[in-house]
């Protein structure tokens, strides 16, 4: 049995930014589908019990552990590898507060506005689109003007804080209706050298339920 296993579907920027992880620091690891969008698995009182109260993914397994939020799942990665690990205590807390940023401002409205537009039926509310879409441009506006500054997040080197903001930023440009890589240049060029690291892969090739059909 793989060393790791991770609860996720394919659709899911939050459980990319842990699968991701687990494959750029080459842990043994296995995805485990969970049946979002059809079973409604995430709200079954078995999920619930067993698997995340909170009833979201990821969810990551190791030994007798249940490890959920990515940001935790993340920090627990890097600690054990060794890898993507902030170095020091006050790059600890510049990591972690720009993945509450991410969190909260950047995949944070990315993800609801993506779903809303995309895995709906109706379509969300053109208001509400639009409301999400300005708040993006703004916190994806900040993100890009960080990169201006150096290559990564924190500087010259990748960490946990660059990979957290990996989440929903690889989906197609079709499924949010804008090319975030196209309308930020630094964002683009930071997805680049990302997308070099060895071990990257596209989320829909690295965890299981795409094509999804509604």
């Amino acid at each position: 049995m793989p060393e790791y296993q991770l609860y996720c579907f394919a659709q899911s920027g939050n459980a990319y930014r842990a699968a991701l992880m687990l494959n750029l620091i080459g842990a043994d690891w296995k995805p485990i589908f969970v049946d979002f969008f059809k079973g409604g698995e995430t709200r079954t009182p078995h999920y619930r019990a067993e698997i995340n109260e909170m009833g979201e993914v990821p969810v990551l397994a190791h030994g007798g552990r249940m490890l959920s939020q990515s940001g935790v799942i993340l920090t627990y990665l890097a600690k054990r590898s060794g890898k993507f690990k902030p170095q020091g205590e006050d790059e600890e807390l510049e990591a972690l507060r720009w993945i509450i940023f991410d969190n909260q401002k950047v995949n944070g409205f990315l993800g609801p506005f993506r779903f809303l537009k995309n895995f709906v039926r109706p379509a969300g509310d053109p208001t509400v689109l639009a409301f999400l879409k300005g708040r993006i441009d703004g916190n994806l506006a900040i993100l890009d003007k960080r990169l201006g500054k150096a290559p990564f997040v924190l500087g010259d080197r990748p960490t946990i804080a660059d990979i957290s903001f990996c989440g929903y930023l690889y989906y197609p440009a079709e499924e949010f209706g804008f090319d975030i890589a196209a309308e930020h240049k630094n964002i683009g060029s930071w997805l680049n050298r990302m997308k070099a690291l060895p071990g990257w892969a596209h989320p829909y090739d690295l965890m299981p339920g795409h094509p999804l059909k509604l």
